[in-house]
């Protein structure tokens, strides 16, 4: 017994070590929380939630329909009513009987409650079961507002995600029994890193929350991503151009010359071996080049997309028509790098310049009339914030964006990572793409402006034509022969929304193509994997739907079909390229210099 007592006593001093350092590191972080929320920067508060307008329209139209038809809105408010006395008496009847456990039923089925105790568990049954009927409640509300416009119901459904997923009980500590029972077993161990963890953030963003997605220690470019054997051949302010050594002993003549987005990297493009579309393309044997865009600071507020299309696609056309000693080049576009390229394709056509023999898009939208998941943040009050942001400090910030677009998935790109981060205490998991996903860029705020408010809003490229650089630019003007790539779940560049695009261009030599999954699985889908496939039809005029009905399914990735097509577009074999030429000096290796400038915060008036 004296033992026991004895062995006791010791384990109620470890344990009251353990506490008193853990409470000497709360203290510590909380010094720095105050620190750095004290110095925290600032953001347009537009951007945070919409008008009261949209409010003032959905209660409008909510008293509406509740005088108009009366019945069908009681019919729900009863409904509600009903299912949440139902489970209360459920409940009570549980703790009544003595019985320490969940009823029969535990509810549907949801990802987020993965945790055995949200079924076995009364207290978080309860918890669980009620959350979704709210939840339920809250969309069928929402669905049942009839009098408003299109744009306005799609923006109140979306901030009724937004409130329905934020009051997850998942994300509350006392309600989530995964981290209840992670402090409980490490002796709040785990909450002290979540703390610390959560305060890094912070730190790293001048007070703004963003969710650390990857482990960014794992990670070095040209180390163990981005590492295809290249040089940098050529540079200006806007870019730095990247010519990929041959593995081939012959070339096609044709150069091939991709223009990703500046919105994100380049090396999407070149993660890993196994998955490196540039490595799989110097294999096929082509002359690849590469623009690897500038990150943006304050001092780039005046730059627009004529300066892009001007000092990157031009320039960068121009020097590697030199440096192959041709005078034709294969262009790649990736998202707004596509939609720039097709403005680039109707400046030329307007000049009477052939330098681009043939043109492939990648998820890239050009007709901009159906804003899909992108309408709330499309609307005039969102898009005055972004005006007032950029003009506090001259750019669009890449956090605001990486916000914007987390929040389209927010379970999986805000929620889950959260609770991971900072209730579970985990590190964030070595992952390339989620580690580039969160090395973003800024976007100069006269090009966020014009590509927002003339792209975007008024659809101007599609419906009558965009005025740039002395010019009408017209999407029909887009002639050459051209391939699109798009993807079948992709949230940010829609399959029918680039397919709608395509039809629009003047071309007579179309190729369409929609790959299985998203923005970046859907390109990034190398034929090792055996993993997406890929859908074709060759018949364009008929509607999306229609096309994709009949569309042929083909297992597999799409590069080796795209591949085949280029080939045919490429010319003879030549004798492989070395990379830059007398004019043209080697300038560094790949991946360059401008890819490892972290985006900054900009200026503040």
């Amino acid at each position: 017994m004296t033992t026991t007592d004895d062995e006791t006593q010791v384990l109620s001093g470890e344990q009251m070590e353990r506490l008193t350092e853990n409470m000497a590191r709360v203290e510590a972080l909380s010094k720095r929380l105050v620190g750095v929320m004290t110095s925290k920067t600032s953001h347009h508060h537009g951007l945070d939630t919409p008008d009261q307008q949209l409010f003032a329209k959905a209660a409008t139209a909510w008293w509406t329909e509740a005088m108009q038809n009366p019945s069908k809105i009681w019919e729900k408010q009863i409904e509600y009513w009903s299912q949440s006395v139902k489970h209360f008496a459920e409940v009570q009847q549980t703790l009544v009987t003595g019985q320490f456990q969940a009823p029969e039923d535990p509810g549907p089925r949801d990802a987020r409650f993965a945790n055995p105790l949200w079924d076995t568990h009364p207290y978080f049954n309860m918890i669980k079961k009620q959350y979704l009927i709210n939840a339920n409640a809250i969309r069928d509300a929402v669905e049942s507002v009839d009098d408003m416009e299109v744009a306005d119901k799609r923006r109140l459904s979306y901030f009724a995600d937004q409130i329905v997923d934020m009051m997850a009980p998942t994300n509350f500590l006392a309600t989530n029994p995964d981290a209840l029972e992670r402090a409980v077993a490490t002796d709040g161990e785990s909450l002290i890193k979540g703390l610390e963890n959560l305060v890094a953030d912070l730190e790293a963003n001048d007070g703004e929350l963003v969710v650390r997605l990857a482990d960014e220690t794992a990670f070095e470019l040209g180390g163990n991503i981005a590492t295809t054997p290249g040089d940098v051949v050529y540079r200006n302010r806007m870019m730095e151009l990247i010519q990929y050594k041959p593995v081939t002993d012959t070339v096609h003549e044709t150069p091939l010359l991709i223009f990703p987005p500046w919105i994100n990297k380049f090396y999407i493009l070149d993660l890993k071996a196994q998955n490196s579309l540039i490595k799989w393309i110097t294999e096929q044997g082509y002359t690849l080049f590469v623009v690897s865009w500038v990150n943006p600071d304050s001092t780039y507020s005046d730059v627009g997309l004529e300066d892009y299309i001007e000092e990157g696609y031009l320039t960068a056309l121009r020097e590697v028509k030199a440096i192959c000693d041709v005078d034709d080049v294969n262009v790649v576009g990736y998202c707004i790098g596509g939609t720039t390229l097709a403005l680039t394709l109707s400046l030329l056509k307007q000049k009477g310049d052939k330098s681009i023999k043939s043109a492939t898009f990648f998820t890239a939208l050009t007709d901009f009339s159906d804003h899909g998941e992108f309408t709330p943040f499309l609307s005039d009050d969102f898009i005055d914030a972004i005006d007032a942001e950029v003009d506090d400090r001259g750019i669009l910030r890449s956090y605001i964006m990486a916000r914007t677009f987390s929040f389209l998935r927010s379970r999986d790109l805000v929620y889950t990572p959260a609770i991971r981060s900072y209730m579970l205490g985990e590190t964030p998991p070595a992952f390339d793409l989620l580690y580039w996903n969160g090395d973003g860029s800024n976007l100069p705020g006269k090009m966020a402006h014009q590509y927002l408010r003339g792209l975007c809003q008024r659809n101007e490229f599609a419906e009558g034509g965009y005025e740039l650089m002395g010019h009408t630019l017209r999407l029909e003007e887009v002639e050459v022969p051209l391939c699109a790539i798009t993807c079948e779940t992709d949230h940010i560049a829609a399959w029918k929304d680039c397919y709608s695009g395509v039809q629009k261009m003047g071309s007579k030599d179309k190729t369409f193509i929609v790959s299985q999954s998203g923005h970046i699985a859907g390109i990034v889908n190398p034929p090792s994997k055996k993993k997406y496939g890929h859908y074709t039809n060759d018949d364009l005029s008929l509607d999306a739907p229609d096309w994709f009905d009949t569309a042929k399914f083909t297992k597999g990735s799409w590069w080796p079909r795209w591949e085949k097509w280029l080939s045919k577009r490429s010319g003879k074999q030549v004798e492989a390229r070395e990379t830059g030429d007398s004019d043209h000096p080697r300038l560094c290796p790949a991946p360059g210099t401008y890819v490892a400038v972290k985006a900054s915060h900009g200026k503040q008036s």
